[in-house]
């Protein structure tokens, strides 16, 4: 018991630089909150409804993290700061990391698929702050989801997306990147390239021409002018 709780404390050292110490990282909202969905868990699964909800309760006035007793969640699991709300049928693998304000939430019961209205998070994925994830979908391991992204559609193994509504980016992170990216949004990475559009660029080629053309004809006038604009002072 001992041991796997200074695995868990130092899986989260290793996520986060600033603890001085184990017992800094006890302090945690994210670590209290996870002690206690396990109780509460265990007690969901003991049918006793209330009492898991009671320990929900007291754990969210605590820590501001709201985790459904329902929810199924793996080994070394961090909430970094909080915030974070984690649904009844949510699914969490091993080693995942959720940054603030993060929602792992439902649709509606009627869309779901036996009861499964919540996403199921695979290993060592990381959630970035601000992102919604919605719906009975998959985050495959090793995902990365961007900061304020909202992802309603299943996410490939390795992905990283981004945006509102989500997008992949063209490069999955495995391919260059397998250590843990902080917010689970690179700030080198290459993104999307930068695909010229064509007949865009001709249609701004063309404006430019005509504004050329205008300019020059503007300048010719100004000097036809001067030209015939009698001089004062030339007739005594």
């Amino acid at each position: 018991m001992l041991g796997r709780l200074i695995a868990y404390l130092d899986s989260i050292h290793a996520r986060d630089p600033a603890p001085r110490s184990r017992w800094e990282i006890l302090l945690y909202p994210g670590v209290l909150a996870l002690g206690l969905h396990r109780c509460a868990h265990w007690l969901f699964e003991a049918r006793l409804y209330f009492l898991a909800r009671a320990v929900n309760h007291f754990s969210r006035f605590l820590t501001a993290i709201d985790i459904h007793p329902g929810a199924q969640i793996g080994k070394n699991f961090f909430i970094d700061h909080g915030f974070t709300v984690i649904g009844e049928t949510a699914e969490i693998g091993d080693n995942v990391t959720i940054y603030q304000c993060v929602t792992l939430g439902g649709t509606n019961p009627a869309n779901g698929k036996g009861g499964k209205r919540h996403p199921t998070i695979g290993d060592s994925v990381i959630i970035g702050s601000g992102a919604q994830v919605i719906g009975p979908i998959e985050v495959g391991d090793r995902a990365r989801i961007g900061a304020n992204a909202v992802v309603t559609d299943d996410v490939a193994e390795g992905a990283t997306m981004i945006g509102l509504k989500a997008r992949s980016t063209l490069v999955p992170v495995e391919t260059w990147m397998r250590e843990f990216i902080p917010y689970g949004t690179p700030c080198d990475e290459p993104c999307e390239p930068c695909e010229p559009d064509e007949r865009r660029l001709g249609e701004l080629e063309a404006q430019l021409s005509a504004l050329k053309d205008e300019i020059d004809a503007l300048r010719a006038q100004s000097v036809q002018d001067e030209a015939q604009t009698p001089r004062s002072g030339t007739d005594s």
